[in-house]
Order: structure tokens, then sequence, then C-alpha cells
């Protein structure tokens, strides 16, 4: 009986008072005797909130209402979906407020984790707040006790459905407004429960729909389709497998671009490569990294992680050979025809096994002397062995997930004898929890 008292929800809300916050940016005060993690609460706030999920020791909740004086970092969400669409969980604190949480949060994961601490902060990377997501995954669902209702968007907070949200104010601006026409088209098909989802994917100049459809598509589906696409001025493409059947409706564009102007390069891109989303950060991150690698005209660069060549070929531009690694074989494809785009011949590529990398590699040529790290959410771990038999003098390390960046520095600084010289966060994802970083190690 106990145990079934202890998970039964609260039927009304909980009144409770914030005082602190998590690493993901909710609020974190105690009710019942158990810790509850509040979405959209502040620190300093007293709030009344909705107990959605519970576990012996743990509440998680949604606020409601603040009691009293809010917060002083609380502002008016930008966004009318905001708490219903579960894409964002920080537009009700102020942006500058959000960057400053998350360099906390780069701070103390790097001291508590990895028990070290940077010589030096790099300036926070910040950029446009609105209108930046250039990669985006949208859901689709097909509702028929709703009228018959397609909805598109992201999932709810707290359920899997699909939010009923009209626009999104954090996607590109040439997709954001389009959600309702995208459920208007989807609703007309001959199947309209069978797109499972949709994939944006937005270059400088065009924007690509990849539609996944999980059955063939009619001749009347797809004209519907490229009618849609050329009345929007977006690209689309169908899906009705793996990646690998990605195919152009309408048009003969396998192909979108984007640019980075320091460097005078364009990246070709397929419209499911990985790219990074935020393309007014990425601008910053890769000078930034040439810089923090302190290149020399006869610099030898292993660029692990390497993707299309993102940091490979503006690294080629300043060094005297750098090599791409990737374990994607189709991303290390369009890395030679980025480089081969931009003339570029001091840049090779190779598809391995990152998770070890063989110091007889015949690709490593005559050796490496500075590397770059971008590894997936995951960390490098099983990889620092064979980059510290490489011995490069200095790694600059990019991460999508700050705690396992945290744990990589600490072995990087108390196993393999390197120093944290500097540290940074780039807020690739604003109003979000997640933050991304920077570190630069040397030996």
């Amino acid at each position: 009986m106990g145990g079934r008292r202890g998970r039964r929800l609260p039927q009304t809300p909980v009144e409770l008072d914030i005082d602190r916050i998590s690493h993901e940016g909710r609020g974190i005060g105690v009710n019942d005797g158990r810790t509850a993690f509040i979405q959209g609460a502040l620190p300093g706030e007293r709030v009344t909130a909705d107990i959605r999920r519970q576990r012996r020791r743990q509440q998680e909740g949604q606020a409601v209402s603040v009691v009293g004086p809010p917060a002083t970092d609380r502002v008016t969400p930008p966004c009318e979906f905001f708490g219903v669409c579960g894409g964002c969980s920080l537009q009700h604190m102020d942006p500058a407020a959000q960057v400053r949480h998350k360099e906390c949060t780069l701070a103390e994961l790097l001291e508590h984790t990895g028990r070290v601490s940077p010589a030096r902060w790099l300036p926070p990377l910040t950029g446009p707040t609105a209108g930046y997501r250039r990669r985006a995954r949208l859901g689709v669902k097909y509702v028929p006790r709703k009228g018959d209702r397609v909805l598109v968007g992201f999932r709810e907070r707290f359920s899997p459905f699909v939010a009923d949200i009209e626009s999104c104010h954090v996607l590109d601006v040439r997709v954001g407004p389009l959600i309702p026409a995208l459920a208007q088209l989807i609703r007309a098909l001959s199947m309209p429960d069978r797109i499972a989802q949709i994939e944006v994917a937005a270059g400088d100049e065009a924007v690509g729909l990849v539609f996944r459809n999980l059955r063939a598509l009619t001749p009347e589906d797809r004209e519907a389709l490229i009618a849609f696409g050329n009345a929007h001025d977006v690209l689309i493409f169908e899906q009705p497998g793996n990646e690998s059947t990605v195919a152009p409706l309408g048009h003969d564009q396998s192909r979108l671009e984007y640019r980075l102007p320091e460097f005078d390069l364009r990246f070709a891109f397929a419209p499911t490569d990985f790219t990074q989303i935020n393309a007014a950060i990425n601008r910053q991150m890769v000078p930034q990294a040439i810089e923090q690698l302190a290149l020399e005209p006869d610099s030898r660069v292993l660029d692990l992680f390497c993707g299309l060549g993102n940091f490979t070929l503006p690294i080629a531009q300043n060094a005297a050979a750098v090599i791409g690694v990737e374990g994607d074989e189709p991303l290390v494809e369009r890395g030679r025809e980025n480089a081969a785009i931009n003339g570029i011949d001091n840049a090779r590529f190779a598809a391995t096994d990152l998770t070890r990398i063989p110091p007889d590699a015949d690709w490593l040529g005559e050796g490496i002397d500075r590397a770059l790290l971008d590894p997936p959410r995951s960390g490098a771990l099983e990889v620092l062995p064979s980059l510290d038999a490489l011995g490069p003098s200095r790694i600059v390390y990019v991460s999508c997930g700050p705690s396992t960046l945290a744990r990589d520095a600490g072995e990087l600084v108390h196993r393999y004898g390197y120093r944290l010289e500097a540290a940074g966060l780039m807020d690739m994802f604003p109003h979000t929890g997640h933050a991304e970083a920077m570190a630069v190690f040397s030996r």
C-alpha cells in the first residue's frame, strides 16, 4: 500500500519554493519530502505546480503560476506555445541569464566530474535567439478523433504526443510559419496516417523538407508535394526507407549548401547529413577553433569526427596538411567533394573506426602535431589512448555534451598529462537547457 500511495500523483497544484536550478534548466524545490524538478520555475520564486511524474524520492512537474514576486531573470516567453510544446524549456528566462546559467553549469561539470579548471575562460559565443534552428525533425500525427486533423511539430512536454502548434519561434524563419500549411498538405494526401515525420534541412539559399513516407506516394500525392514546394519556395524530398532512399521531388537538387564567409568556403550537404544547427554560432565557432589550434605553416592536423569537413577545410587553409577522419563513409565522400569544390588539395579524408586510430595507418602520413575533436554527445573517451599515442601538442575539443567533455577533460589532464588551457560556452541552442562548449588542451 505504501508503494502505491508513493506513486499516486497530487490531484491539485502544489505550492513550493524554488531555491536553485538544475543543469538542464528546471527549478528545484522540495515537496512532500521529495526533490521536485519544476519546468518553468526559477530560483527565488514560490510557484504553484502540477506534478506530472513521481518516484519514491523525486517529482517532476510544470509551473502553473508564480506566487509573489517573480525572479529578476523572468521574462515573457516569446512563443505563445511555450509550456505546451516541449521543443524549448527556457523561454521564461532572460537570454543573457540563460548564457550565465550554462556557463556555470559547464564550470561545475569540469570541476566536479573532471576535477579540472581552465587556466582561462573563452568569451561565450552567442547569436540570434529566434529563427536560428536550421535542422529539426518534426513529428507528424494524424488524429481522426479530432476532426481528421493532422498535427505537425515537436513533442509535448511530459508526453509522447505531437504538440498542437501553429508556428515555431526557433525554427528557421523560412520554415517556422509553415506548420499549419504542412499539416493541411499532409491531411490532403492519400495517406495522412503514413507520413511519420518531416526532416528540416536549411542551407544559406535553399531549404529542404524530407517527408518520411511509410507507404509509396501516389501520383496525386507527388503532385501535391511538388506544388507545395513551388508555392513556398522549398525543396521537397521523399524518404520511403532508410537515408539512402531519400530522393528529390519536382527538382534535381540532391545537395544544399552553406558558407563560411570568413574563409571563403562553401559546403555542399545532403538533406540528411549532419550539419551544425545554428549557422550564426558555427560562423563564430570555426574561427575560434582555428585560433585556438595556434597553427603554424608546417602544422599537420588530425580532425577527428570530421563530418563533411566543417573544420577540416578551414584548417587546411592554415596548415601544411590536415587529415579528416570520420566513421560514416558518405560523410567522408562529402568531405572529399567539398575539398574539390573549394580547390583544396592538402586535406585527406579517411573512414575508420573512431574508437581506435591505428598508429601505422597509411593515411596518417608523416604524423600529426595538432588535433581537433568534434565527437557526438557520447564523447571521445574510447579514442583518447590512440590520440595520446599520436602525441599532438595541442588539442581543441568541440563538445555537444558538456558532461562527457568534463569526463574526457579529466582523462586528458590526469592520465595523459595535458593542461586545460581554456574553455568556453557556445550557445548553439538558445531557449533550451542544451549547451555546447570548446576546450583547449596543450602539453
